[in-house]
């Protein structure tokens, strides 16, 4: 609605144009934003840190002013998702909230808002395929419907029967560069095909943990096609001056 006042006779009349409205089709979110309460997850199941976590959210709240430690909730909850086996609990949440003084609900308007936060429990091994576009144009869809395929057909959202995988489709990670990509717990694996992802998921399934970073020979993001610049000696300090300032 575009809105616009006149002035006819000294009074001010807006005036009111309408313009078209534009829709698109609705996608649904695999994560969870409404709480209810189930066997494993409701705010009787106790949580807190463990002596050494303590001691690292101890020093996190101090970076901060004694008024507005309630800045520390991101790496408070990040700290207690990764110590309650890689998600954040309605007892997560309110822990951190005490322990910072804030009121619950800011807690859970958080977790809620930052996707890094699962809602859910997850498997041994997290596995988050990116599609944004940079990656799709380098074939991610086959990537992930490789990874959906070699876990058992599960689709996005889900977690093998075993509880080993979990697999999400996420936003940019980041690595543009090395597309397509994904990211394994807390590593990247780079420049994937459909065989070096299998190979990948063949490995954590097996309880090792392959090499991370790109899987195409590269070691980070140097061109594919091989050096373009740079491919002589480059010259030493000085050696194109004029005499006077050599």
């Amino acid at each position: 609605m575009l809105a616009r006042f006149l002035r006819p006779a000294g009074i001010f009349r807006p005036v009111v144009s309408y313009g078209g409205i534009s829709t698109s089709c609705l996608r649904r979110s695999d994560a969870l934003f409404v709480h209810r309460d189930t066997e494993y997850n409701n705010p009787k199941i106790p949580f807190e840190f463990s002596p050494v976590n303590m001691r690292s959210a101890e020093e996190i709240i101090s970076r901060y002013p004694p008024q507005y430690k309630k800045a520390a909730v991101i790496p408070l909850l990040h700290l207690a998702q990764r110590q309650n086996k890689g998600w954040t609990s309605i007892s997560v949440m309110n822990y951190v909230a005490k322990l910072l003084e804030m009121p619950p609900m800011r807690v859970y308007e958080v977790a809620t808002f930052y996707t890094m936060f699962n809602r859910e429990s997850i498997g041994e091994n997290f596995v988050q395929v990116c599609t944004t576009t940079p990656c799709m144009l380098r074939g991610s869809t086959d990537i992930l419907n490789t990874v959906c395929g070699h876990l058992g057909g599960i689709k996005p959202g889900g977690t093998t029967k075993d509880g080993k995988f979990t697999v999400i489709e996420v936003e940019c990670q980041g690595a543009c560069s090395n597309a397509p990509m994904m990211v394994v717990n807390d590593d990247f694996y780079e420049d994937l095909t459909s065989e070096t992802t299998k190979t990948v998921l063949s490995a954590f399934a097996k309880g090792e943990k392959p090499k991370s970073g790109p899987q195409s020979g590269r070691h980070t993001s140097e061109n594919s096609a091989g050096l373009t610049a740079l491919t002589s000696k480059p010259y030493g300090p000085g050696e194109f001056c004029s005499p006077e300032f050599q």
